[in-house]
């Protein structure tokens, strides 16, 4: 886990991996409220173009996925090493110290965002013996770069922080109102320091916990139920939202997850 005072600023903990396979992998990576840092010790990860797999990018030191609200596929020729850190949106918009819209919808690679930093980021970590000690290292580096940000525009992490405790549910005019502000206004400010309007970011947190919930195994008795329990109007709202995020349908994808479709009923 990040070290504590970090903790608000990044999902979940520093994830390292050292990843063997028989032959080539290619994984559907969804859409989901972070900003996702990949620092790449190599060989390098492979980043599809979704809408057509023939263009492809490498990036040698690692890459930044900014917030999106479509999946993105990666493919490793049968190995892959490296460090992967999930930011919070704001965590990322201190971190790399730009407005995310610059990141949004974008692989970058890491020598764009960081500089020369990138390079000597990566050897560093990576002749760090142990992942306990590159962990260590990671959290000074992070902990550096955040006392150093500049302050963020007040109204942003605190309509944010509403929108992650209803899970998208709160309605965007009444954050608005309350900060007395008009909802364009709001809808501006999110776009630049974000990358993606609060309304469809309140979507996209609210697809993820549905896939969180997926993936727990702990599936409801239909899709019709799993839609309502997460706000959603109906299964048709439900699966409109499940498409346009993954690009398969709910059943498509738990297909690939969970044994006879997780025994969930309906279309």
């Amino acid at each position: 886990m990040p070290d504590a005072r970090l903790r608000a600023l990044i999902r979940g903990p520093y994830w390292g991996y050292d990843e063997w396979t028989p032959g080539p992998m290619r994984r559907r990576e969804l859409p989901s409220p972070q900003v996702v840092l990949i620092i790449d010790f190599g060989p390098p990860i492979r980043i599809l173009d979704s809408r057509d797999t023939r263009h492809s990018a490498r990036y040698t030191e690692g890459f930044v996925a900014g917030l999106d609200d479509t999946f993105s596929l990666t493919e490793t020729s049968g190995a892959m090493h490296g460090i992967q850190v999930n930011f919070t949106p704001m965590g990322a918009r201190l971190f790399f110290g730009m407005p995310l819209r610059e990141l949004a919808r974008r692989v970058v690679g890491l020598r764009e965002v960081l500089g020369p930093t990138a390079s000597r980021l990566v050897e560093q970590l990576q002749e760090t013996p142990g992942w306990e000690a590159r962990f260590a290292l990671l959290d000074q580096l992070l902990l550096k770069r955040v006392s150093e940000a500049r302050a963020v525009a007040a109204c942003v992490p605190w309509a944010l922080e509403r929108l992650l405790a209803s899970h998208g549910a709160v309605e965007i005019g009444d954050l608005a109102d309350t900060l007395g502000y008009s909802q364009k206004h709001l809808i501006s400010r999110f776009n630049t320091e974000l990358g993606l309007p609060p309304k469809l970011l309140s979507r996209l947190i609210r697809f993820d916990r549905v896939i969180q919930r997926l993936k727990s195994g702990a599936a409801p008795a239909s899709w019709t139920a799993l839609a309502l329990e997460h706000g959603y109007y109906d299964q048709a709202h439900f699966n409109r939202d499940f498409r346009q995020f993954s690009g398969v349908t709910p059943r498509e994808y738990v297909r690939l997850q969970l044994p006879d479709a997780g025994g969930l009923k309906g279309d």
